[in-house]
């Protein structure tokens, strides 16, 4: 390990600043993302990269560090398993090069790919399986006479012994990491279809009880249509009413079962069309503002997405608000805030908690703090209600 001036052990410390950035995340794509910046910055690489094989000899995922987005766009489709990539995943050792240009198993760059010499790579297995391969190269070093920056000229520089014993400590933890949040996604999938079998039996339950209701209120107008036209008309107007709450739960159903936008459009651009579609479906005036939020890890803003659709639906369902405010703001520390205001009813949060009544306000709760984050929620009988959900960020 290399000491600091001040007789620190760097490396260590290093390692360990990399072990703590892998733990926080749970989503796979933030973990490989993690571990690809980790490694680049540990080792002081020029270039980073870990591949996660598929079944048909390519990669299910590629994800690279050093490189632009711009430059990896005109690179081309991701690589399939040949050369040095394959003997990264069908190896369990190390592969440490002091100019891969020159190994047997080198085929060439696409075009736009930079120029690559010293290269350390090695599998990151769990047990006999091997989950990736991650690949350095281009190790930053001083120029001749103390410049910062240069490539060397002299042969045999490179990757050491120690950065190679490093990448192996890294890449054991990474095996957790990753193994963790496949774990996590599994068992978030399976939620998400226990939550899709709630939805439906929910969603059926209601709309067959309204159609149920419209049916008799229907036969009861055709027999009083001769008899007793002013009845029949309110009976008509009944069937008006029973028919607009059916498609109001459909449309909040069909809200529900969209969070796959998150993925394709982000949080930003879901809450701002599920919000436009509530506003069109709902006699309330409701609003979306944003300001300045980039992009959270994924737990994160599927948690801010649930909540506000919560929230949302309490507001417009129970509240008679008139108004609904959503708006979505970045924190100092780089995390969200997302806060919902109406002007309804408002209600008193110990009351309701006393009655056992929770407004599915212990569901945010639990969505909040599972991201990471904290929930709040104000309120008073006639005052309107204000709920908020802060999440630090990635």
């Amino acid at each position: 390990m290399r000491n600091g001036p001040d007789g620190t052990r760097t490396g260590l410390a290093a390692v360990s600043t990399a072990l703590l950035a892998m733990s926080r995340h749970l989503e796979v794509r933030d973990v490989l993302k993690t571990i690809v910046v980790s490694a680049r910055e540990l080792l002081d690489a020029e270039y980073a990269a870990l591949g996660v094989p598929d079944d048909h000899g390519g990669f299910a995922q590629f994800v690279v560090d050093g490189i632009s987005e711009e430059q990896w766009r005109r690179i081309g489709p991701l690589p399939r398993q040949h050369g040095i990539l394959a003997a990264m995943l069908h190896q369990d050792t190390p592969e440490r090069l002091a100019d891969v240009r020159r190994d047997p198993r080198f085929g060439g760059w696409p075009a736009a790919h930079p120029d690559m010499s010293d290269f350390l790579g090695l599998p990151i297995r769990d047990g006999e399986e091997t989950l990736g391969a991650l690949f350095l190269a281009n190790k930053r070093r001083a120029r001749p006479g103390g410049g910062p920056g240069a490539r060397p000229a002299e042969e045999g520089g490179g990757f050491t012994e120690e950065d190679e014993s490093l990448l192996g400590i890294l890449a054991q933890h990474a095996a957790i990491a990753l193994t963790n949040a496949r774990l996590y996604e599994r068992s978030r999938e399976l939620t998400i279809a226990e939550e899709r079998s709630r939805l439906a039996h929910e969603l059926h339950d209601a709309v067959s009880q309204k159609l149920f209701s419209l049916r008799l209120t229907a036969q009861a107008a055709t027999a009083l249509v001769d008899r007793d036209p002013a009845r029949a008309k309110e009976e008509l107007h009944q069937v008006a009413a029973l028919a607009a709450e059916a498609a109001d739960e459909l449309r909040a159903a069909v809200v529900e079962l969209r969070p796959t936008a998150l993925d394709e459009d982000g949080l930003v651009a879901t809450l701002r069309s599920q919000v436009k579609v509530l506003d069109r479906a709902h006699g309330a005036h409701v609003t979306f503002l944003c300001d300045g939020v980039r992009a959270l890890p994924a737990s994160q803003e599927e948690a801010l997405l649930r909540v506000s659709q919560e929230a949302l639906h309490n507001a417009l369902r129970h509240s008679g608000a008139d108004r609904v405010a959503v708006t979505l703001t970045r924190t100092p520390g780089g995390g969200a805030l997302l806060k919902i205001v109406d002007t309804g009813t408002g209600f008193d949060p110990r009351a309701v908690h006393k009655a056992g009544r929770h407004l599915g306000l212990v569901s945010m709760r639990d969505r909040a703090s599972g991201a990471g984050g904290r929930l709040t929620v104000q309120s008073a009988p006639g005052a309107g209600t204000t709920i908020e959900m802060e999440v630090p960020g990635g």
